[in-house]
């Protein structure tokens, strides 16, 4: 079932919210890692935050994600995605994903992404195409190939 959503801009007063967000969506897998800190958390994600790339993700006037998509040196990263547990695996995040990778499709650029060892995310990424090309000590990189749109 497709669900109606759209993209409505972040801008810098919304770190709080973003964060408190961040923070649930990523509570359990932090936790079964051993990592969940909410000061390394805040921190990690001041340093990522870049507003005028990071968009709210609206469903029904409610705002029940984010996600950026920002230009990097050879594409595009899809950085800070993060839905409230009450959307994990509604098909809402494939849509949104889908939404991103025709985005970069329209610009015939490959997309990145870093993901948590351990998150389901790995195998969420993967079913979309995305090919692992690096694992760090905490997370994996992987990248989707370029497509050129028809």
């Amino acid at each position: 079932m497709m669900i109606d959503f759209a993209f409505a801009p972040a801008s810098a007063a919304d770190f709080d919210a973003l964060l408190a967000l961040r923070l649930r969506a990523l509570r359990v897998s932090l936790e079964a890692l051993g990592r969940y800190d909410p000061v390394r958390a805040r921190q990690r994600f001041a340093d990522h935050f870049q507003p005028e790339y990071c968009r709210h993700i609206v469903v029904n006037g409610q705002r029940v994600g984010c996600v950026s998509l920002k230009p990097v040196e050879d594409g595009l990263l899809i950085d800070q995605f993060y839905l409230q547990p009450a959307w994990h695996g509604r098909g809402l995040g494939s849509q949104v994903l889908l939404a991103l990778l025709a985005e970069a499709d329209e610009q015939g650029l490959p997309v990145q992404v870093e993901v948590l060892k351990g998150s389901r995310a790995n195998g969420f990424y993967q079913r979309q195409g995305f090919v692992l090309q690096a694992d760090g000590q905490y997370d994996n990189y992987y990248q989707r190939p370029a497509c050129v749109a028809a």
